[in-house]
């Protein structure tokens, strides 16, 4: 148990990232950790999509940097997105996908692998473009883009130290 909990401890946002691939074995097992985490009633409502491909990953850059109304990656040079989508259809999408998202950045950090979580998700696929690869993916219009999870081998000066815990997180009644 305390493995687990110096982990989460120590799991950090990385935002510059290396030009190197993650291997396909530690990709999957990071995936599949996405794939297990709690959802309402069980549901499992959220989808995960892998970009891998640099075009794909690109044009999905240039789409989250417009939003933000500048022409710098916001994606840090990783070479990997992780785009998690939730199902309006159900009440709890939002929060199951967040928690999908939780699993994800945990994961990849007890695999050795840096992440960030990233948003502008719902408005970069809320584009016509967005839309266009939601409708190439197969991805029903129900659902909504929620996050995005930057995957890779992060450079050391992406990584900043913990902030100090605020005083009144914790309240025991």
């Amino acid at each position: 148990m305390n493995d687990m909990i110096q982990m989460l401890k120590t799991r950090r946002s990385c935002r510059a990232y290396m030009d190197q691939n993650v291997e396909d074995s530690v990709l999957d097992a990071i995936l599949e950790a996405g794939t297990y985490a709690p959802t309402g009633m069980g549901r499992q409502s959220p989808l995960i999509v892998c970009v891998q491909d640099k075009e794909i990953r690109d044009k999905i850059s240039k789409l989250n940097a417009s939003i933000l109304q500048t022409d710098t990656d916001p994606f840090y040079g990783a070479p990997i997105v992780v785009i998690v989508f939730g199902d309006t259809r159900v009440p709890t999408y939002r929060d199951d996908a967040n928690l999908v998202i939780g699993n994800l950045l945990n994961a990849a950090h007890g695999m050795g692998v840096d992440s960030c979580y990233i948003y502008r998700a719902r408005e970069v696929f809320q584009t016509s473009e967005g839309q266009k690869l939601m409708k190439q993916w197969g991805i029903d219009f129900a659902y909504e883009g929620v996050g995005n999870v930057i995957l890779g081998y992060g450079k050391p000066e992406g990584k900043k130290a913990a902030a100090q815990r605020k005083e009144d997180y914790i309240r025991k009644i």
